[in-house]
C-alpha cells in the first residue's frame, strides 16, 4: 500500500468512518516488515538454549469453521472432509514433535497452551482426542497456569465438552458475538443464540475454571436496541469474564472485497462503536465485573487470569503451530507457511514450516512490549527500568506529551503510573503508532 493511504494500524489514523484496513495491533515491528532472510536466525535460535527466565507456551491452531464470517480475516478453512483435517492434525502433531526435539525447548515446561482458530470446537472427540494424547506425550502441559479453548457454540455438544474438560481445558471461550439472529446471519456466523443457550447448562455443570464469552460492537445490522438486548443477555448468561472488540475490516474479509469492490454497506462509524462498547463496559461493572484491559472484564469476586494474553504481551516465548501460525522465540518473531500445501509439505519432508521472520532490536523489543502492555489501561515505567534499561516517559517524551494533552493518558510520577484515560482505551489501537520508529509508521501493517 502507498504512503498516501497507510492504514490505522501504523498511522493512527483518527477516521471517523470505518474504511479498509488493519486497526487492531497485535505486534510490532509491523508484520510486512518480516521476511524469509531472517529465518536462519529462527533455526539459529532453536538450537541454543533459551534465557532462563523465559517461559514457554503453545499455539495450536485448528483452521476449519462451519462457515467463514464475513468479518473474519484468519486462516480458515470451511471445506475439508473428515480425512483431509485428519491429514492436517497429523501434520500438527509432527509439528509439535520436532518442535519438542529442539534444544531451545526441549524439556521446557508448558505455562499455557492455547487452541485458537478457525473452529477448534470443530473437530471431532476422536480426532480432539488423538490430537492430544499424541502431543501430550512430548510436551505435557497438566502443571500449565492456563489451557484455553476457542469455541463455536453451534459445533458444541455434552459428549464434546465432556472431552473438551478432560484434556485440561481451564478457559472456555466462547465465540458468542451478538445474540440477534437477524445480526448473526447477516454477518456469516454459523450459530444462531439458540445454541448458545442450549449448551450453558452443560457448561456450567462441567465448572469449567474460566468461562469467557466474545461480543463484538458494530456488526452490521447493530442498533441501540439490539446492542442493549445482547448486553444484557450476556449477564444474564453469567460469564466469568466478558471480551468485546469493535468492528474491523482488514484487507482479506468478505466485506473488505465487497467494499472495495464499490458495495455500499451499512457499516457504524468508530464513534458509535466506541458509545456501544462503552455501554457495554458501564453495564458490566454495575452487574459486578471490573475491567481488566481495554477488551476485557473479569468478575470482581473471582479469581481471574488471562495467561495466554499477559505472557504474550511481556515477551514470552511462544510455539505457535500450524498453518500461518506466528511464533515468538528467544526474541525472535517467525511465522508458518500460510498456505495449505506449503504447510503439509514442509511436515511430510520433516522440516518445520517456518515462512518468515524478524529478529527485533532492543529498543523495537521496548516498543513492543509496551505499546501492547498500554491495551492493559495502565503500565509502570519501572518496569522497562528494570527489565531494559529505558526511562520510558524519556525516551518517548514527545508521544506521552502528545497524549496527554489530548485527554488520552495521564501520567502519574508519584505513584510509578501511566494510566490511559476510558476515552483512551476505547481507541488505544489507533494511539499506539505515535510511539512507532519513522521507518514503521504509514506503512502497510500486514
Amino acid at each position: 500500500m502507498s504512503k498516501t493511504k497507510p492504514e490505522p494500524a501504523t498511522a493512527g489514523i483518527e477516521s471517523k468512518q470505518t474504511t479498509v484496513g488493519s486497526v487492531f495491533v497485535s505486534n510490532y515491528p509491523p508484520y510486512s516488515t518480516w521476511n524469509d532472510d531472517a529465518v536462519l536466525d529462527v533455526h539459529q535460535a532453536l538450537g541454543e538454549q533459551p534465557h532462563p527466565d523465559a517461559s514457554l507456551g503453545l499455539y495450536l491452531h485448528i483452521p476449519f469453521c462451519r462457515k467463514r464470517c464475513k468479518f473474519c480475516y484468519f486462516r480458515v478453512y470451511t471445506d475439508k472432509n473428515s480425512s483431509e483435517i485428519d491429514t492436517y492434525l497429523n501434520a500438527l502433531a509432527k509439528e509439535v514433535e520436532l518442535y519438542s526435539k529442539q534444544p531451545a525447548i526441549l524439556g521446557r515446561p508448558l505455562r499455557f497452551v492455547y487452541f485458537g482458530g478457525g473452529t477448534p470446537s470443530y473437530i471431532s472427540v476422536n480426532h480432539l482426542t488423538a490430537l492430544v494424547e499424541r502431543i501430550k506425550k512430548v510436551m505435557p502441559w497438566d502443571a500449565a497456569e492456563e489451557v484455553a479453548f476457542e469455541c463455536e457454540p453451534g459445533t458444541l455438544t455434552q459428549k464434546k465438552l465432556v472431552a473438551i474438560k478432560g484434556i485440561g481445558v481451564t478457559r472456555l471461550s466462547l465465540g458468542v458475538e451478538n445474540l440477534n439472529d437477524e445480526i448473526l446471519a447477516e454477518n456469516g456466523r454459523a450459530h444462531l443464540s439458540k445454541e448458545v443457550y442450549r449448551i450453558d447448562p452443560w457448561i456450567k455443570e462441567l465448572a469449567f475454571d474460566q468461562v469467557n464469552i466474545d461480543l463484538i460492537s458494530g456488526m452490521i445490522g447493530e442498533t441501540w436496541e439490539s446492542w442493549r438486548d445482547t448486553v444484557q443477555k450476556t449477564i444474564e448468561l453469567d460469564p466469568d469474564s466478558i471480551t468485546v472488540y469493535q468492528l474491523e475490516l482488514p484487507f482479506n474479509t468478505v466485506y473488505s472485497k465487497d467494499i472495495l469492490g464499490g458495495d455500499a454497506l451499512p457499516v457504524a462509524d468508530w464513534k458509535l462503536k466506541r458509545e456501544w462498547h462503552q455501554y457495554a463496559f458501564e453495564q458490566f461493572e454495575q452487574a459486578g465485573y471490573a475491567q481488566s484491559s481495554a477488551y476485557t472484564v473479569l468478575k470482581k469476586d473471582k479469581p481471574c487470569k488471562f495467561v495466554y494474553r499477559d505472557a504474550v504481551w511481556q515477551g514470552s516465548d511462544m510455539i505457535g503451530t500450524g498453518v500461518a501460525s506466528f511464533s515468538h522465540l528467544s526474541g525472535i518473531h517467525f511465522q508458518n507457511a500460510p498456505s495449505w500445501g506449503d504447510y503439509l509439505s514442509n511436515l511430510e519432508e520433516d522440516k518445520l514450516p517456518v515462512y518468515r521472520a524478524l529478529k527485533p532490536t532492543d529498543a523495537e523489543k521496548l516498543t513492543r512490549e509496551m505499546i501492547l502492555q498500554l491495551k492493559l489501561g495502565k503500565i509502570n515505567p519501572s518496569y522497562f527500568k528494570a527489565k531494559f534499561d529505558a526511562d520510558i516517559l524519556t525516551h518517548y517524551s514527545d508521544a506521552y506529551q502528545k497524549l496527554q494533552n489530548d485527554g488520552m493518558l495521564r501520567v502519574i510520577a508519584d505513584s510509578d503510573e501511566i494510566q490511559l484515560t476510558q476515552h483512551g482505551l476505547l481507541q488505544v489501537d489507533s494511539l499506539l503508532p505515535n510511539f512507532y520508529a519513522p521507518e514503521y509508521q504509514n506503512t502497510r501493517y500486514t
